[in-house]
């Protein structure tokens, strides 16, 4: 109602159920709808698929950094991925070794790299056997080659170990993420945002996709084994 005793009309969400004229501090009445069971059962649905996502999203880039620390474990195998993280002077600027020449796996034990400006190779060589590699690089003037030794087998045993460990501690981190995601769930129930039986579903759901994740470490990590046990 208006000061003229007049109502005032009011749009209601659909599913709402009464209208409520409430008196407004101006001496104005306004009016306050109440949400229906649909409607707060769809905001706890948007509430618990949010926190699903971001459990999936950080848990994807935990995959993901354990990929890129997989990369420079060198096995037996020439691959680039080994020189991602090898970066040269370049008239004082440190700069990754792709934005400043030709590399390529022409053998399956062999790098080559070709600088565009044959200026910077002894720069590049120097990079290499300053990273922790153990790599040693030759040179004809133009191009720069890297053979990959053979590994030992106490060698392929210490790697093996290695990535096993790198994978254990990302599996960690994803049951971290586990544990981060309860906990929001736990608070959201507390605060009446969901009901009790939604946060023990949304649990369930949540270790659901904790196993897909770990699966997928696992998959990764048996790989890389394969991968040093056989160059």
């Amino acid at each position: 109602m208006n000061r003229n005793g007049e109502r005032i009309p009011c749009s209601l969400p659909r599913g709402s159920s009464i209208v409520c004229f409430v008196p407004k501090i101006d001496g104005l009445s306004g009016c306050q709808p109440i949400f229906g069971k649909k409607e707060q059962k769809n905001k706890w649905v948007s509430m618990i698929e949010a926190i699903y996502q971001e459990t999936k999203d950080r848990m994807g880039k935990s995959i993901a950094a354990l990929q890129n620390d997989l990369k420079r474990v060198r096995t037996g195998r020439a691959s680039l991925s080994l020189l991602d993280g090898v970066r040269a002077d370049y008239y004082g600027v440190p700069t990754p070794l792709n934005q400043m020449a030709s590399l390529s796996v022409p053998e399956s034990r062999l790098i080559t790299i070709q600088p565009w400006d044959t200026t910077v190779i002894k720069e590049i060589e120097k990079a290499i056997l300053k990273s922790d590699l153990g790599l040693t690089p030759t040179n004809d003037g133009k191009i720069i080659r890297i053979s990959i030794p053979t590994l030992t087998e106490e060698r392929r045993k210490e790697l093996v170990k290695l990535v096993n460990k790198m994978c254990e501690d990302h599996k960690i981190a994803v049951r971290n993420i586990r544990r981060d995601s309860n906990e929001l769930l736990k608070a959201t129930k507390k605060d009446g945002e969901i009901s009790e039986d939604d946060a023990f579903k949304a649990q369930e759901q949540v270790q659901k996709i904790t196993d897909e994740y770990i699966k997928l470490i696992d998959g990764i990590c048996e790989e890389k084994e394969k991968e040093i046990l056989e160059f």
